[in-house]
């Protein structure tokens, strides 16, 4: 039996909701999830407005585009929701299908009675990084002084 806190499943709903938008290239469900002050990073490193995601959502050639995200945590600021999670999205690149597997950070914002998405950043997960990640768990049991890896800076 697993049980799901409150907030991840209210913020599961809305990423649900998110997700169906894009899949079903609903102008209005996209509208009604991303804030008109929405920022989002894409894991390739692009960066767009709510504007340029809903032109994409209604001018898109790729057909198959298929995103499913699943909420892991929820931190709650006030008015301010930090999400974190992951994401499988199936979509072309040059013809081709692509299955992109990642992690994401969404910041909402309370509006009203709802909440709105204003920042997406997602990372691209590589099909190694988990091996990578138990090899070095292996050599340093503890990581608490050293939560996060940055291949650049750690040794």
């Amino acid at each position: 039996m697993t049980t799901t806190s409150p907030e991840v499943a209210q913020f599961q709903k809305i990423e649900d909701a998110w997700s169906s938008a894009v899949n079903l290239r609903d102008q209005y469900g996209l509208e009604n999830v991303i804030s008109p002050l929405f920022v989002d990073v894409a894991a390739n490193g692009d960066i767009s407005t709510r504007n340029q995601q809903v032109v994409q959502l209604i001018n898109g050639d790729d057909k198959t585009v298929n995103l499913t995200q699943k909420v892991v945590t929820v931190r709650m600021l006030g008015d301010i929701a930090v999400v974190n999670g992951t994401y499988m999205l199936h979509h072309k690149v040059g013809g081709s299908p692509v299955d992109e597997k990642g992690v994401f950070t969404h910041v909402f914002e309370k509006v009203r009675a709802g909440w709105m998405c204003i920042n997406s950043q997602r990372t691209l997960l590589h099909e190694g990084a988990s091996g990578s990640a138990a090899k070095t768990a292996k050599k340093n049991p503890s990581s608490a002084e050293s939560p996060f890896h940055i291949p650049l800076f750690s040794k």
